[in-house]
């Protein structure tokens, strides 16, 4: 199915970024617009690949995408691989533009740039009777989901993963070479296999967050210089990252070079999504100068398929908090 969208990247061309360009596509219904974030609040979009089935609306789909986009996904392997990075791009631009409600801008039309550090964000085109919102996206995507996180004035970091992921290595010597000290010791206390794969891809998950929120790269903040650590709510103590106890608890990050000073600027959900997959949220919180404690994530959750129907999840058992703070929206 995929291999005929394949056949068509090299073949289209794009538009420019320009507001009022309605008729993007007389093909595709108009997005359903979506009011911008409160404060504190998160909006967390996600498609699931294998239930994108028409081949033609994958093509109506790329044609959303820019040159450098086509040409990126032409040459990579492997259908499935391809389906999930067009999927991913296309919910990153029809996410993005559902906001726009005093310019309604063309998903086809939106640019992209890097931070010095590679952390992608919107490259808006300012004009004089329009001030482009303040959003702050992220993306994740396996080849069995696909996500976007939107927050407003706060940075946002996400990740996704298989709750089934497979590891080539061994937990504990993969765990050694990227995980701090603690954070091993934790695991090594796991005699369970299934149960320590399964909090080592969720501290995975969490981390891999933590990282793109603060948008320096990995390079810049190796997940061996902190520890993931969760703080019960109603007793005021730290203990480290553990999903197996039913606690309410506020996720945090240490510092190995000074493990006296948690890093309170950054908030956190995990979660269990779609049944299949961890999902990770981490957004800077409103007050940088240290936050208050005990204030949950507000957190709308959202499946779509973009163009063809949008459905809220949020409180469903389609999302499932497992550490965090969260209230559902």
């Amino acid at each position: 199915m995929f291999s005929f969208v394949s056949k068509r990247l090299s073949l289209m061309m794009m538009t420019k970024v320009c507001c009022f360009q309605r008729n993007f596509s007389s093909a595709l219904p108009p997005l359903v617009p979506v009011k911008l974030p409160s404060k504190m609040e998160t909006h967390f979009w996600y498609v699931l690949p294998d239930e994108v089935k028409s081949e033609s609306l994958l093509s109506q789909y790329s044609e959303l995408l820019s040159p450098r986009e086509k040409k990126n996904l032409y040459h990579m392997q492997g259908d499935q691989f391809k389906k999930s990075a067009l999927l991913a791009r296309v919910l990153v631009r029809t996410t993005i533009a559902r906001y726009q409600t005093n310019c309604q801008v063309n998903p086809r039309s939106l640019k992209f740039k890097k931070t010095i550090y590679g952390k992608p964000e919107v490259d808006w085109e300012n004009g004089d009777k329009w001030c482009p919102p303040p959003l702050h996206f992220n993306i994740s995507h396996t080849s069995s989901l696909v996500a976007c996180g939107v927050t407003v004035n706060v940075p946002i970091g996400i990740d996704v993963e298989e709750k089934q992921r497979r590891l080539k290595n061994k937990i504990l010597a993969f765990a050694k070479r990227y995980f701090s000290p603690d954070e091993v010791k934790l695991l090594t206390a796991i005699s369970d296999p299934e149960i320590q794969r399964q909090e080592f891809i969720k501290l995975w998950t969490l981390k891999e967050a933590y990282v793109k929120a603060v948008g320096r790269g990995f390079s810049a903040a190796p997940f061996n210089t902190f520890t993931i650590r969760a703080r019960v709510v109603k007793m005021g103590g730290f203990h480290h990252f553990d999903t197996q106890h039913s606690e309410a608890s506020e996720i945090v990050v240490e510092s190995s070079d000074d493990p006296e000073n948690l890093t309170r600027n950054w908030q956190f959900a995990l979660l269990d999504l779609a049944g299949s997959h961890y999902a990770a949220i981490c957004i800077e919180k409103e007050n940088s100068a240290g936050g208050e404690a005990g204030v949950p994530m507000r957190l709308t959750v959202w499946k779509t398929i973009p163009f063809v129907e949008d459905e809220r999840v949020s409180g469903t058992g389609a999302v499932v908090p497992i550490s965090g703070l969260i209230k559902q929206l």
